[in-house]
């Protein structure tokens, strides 16, 4: 069903303005992304992330009050939307399949050393 395929960044992105539900915004996603995974994320990627899962139609945004700190520019704010559940919904049980069908021994530490 490559109609619900999320890219690692993607879901990592949707999950993140899950947890930040009412208060995700770029600034805060990014500062969650990093704290929560200790990664990097660059303000570029986030962006492009953030316009193509909207475009996907797995987030909406809106904007919030303009502010003097922001030169009188809103913030953006993005929630997921019902086809973005979805979309994590299939991830994370297409994830628990494959964790699921792997063979006990494949974890065997014995036999990889």
């Amino acid at each position: 069903m490559k109609k619900y395929q999320l890219g690692e960044f993607e879901e990592v992105v949707m999950l993140t303005v899950g947890v930040l539900f009412g208060e995700a915004y770029g600034v805060s996603i990014k500062k969650e992304i990093e704290s929560r995974l200790s990664r990097k994320v660059s303000v570029g990627a986030l962006q492009s992330a953030l316009k193509r899962l909207e475009d996907k139609g797995y987030l909406k945004s809106h904007e919030g009050e303009s502010t003097q700190e922001r030169a009188g520019r809103p913030k953006k704010y993005f929630v997921i939307t019902a086809l973005g559940k979805k979309a994590l919904e299939y991830t994370r049980s297409t994830r628990n399949e494959l964790w699921e069908a792997i063979p006990k021994i494949a974890f065997d530490l014995k036999l990889i050393e």
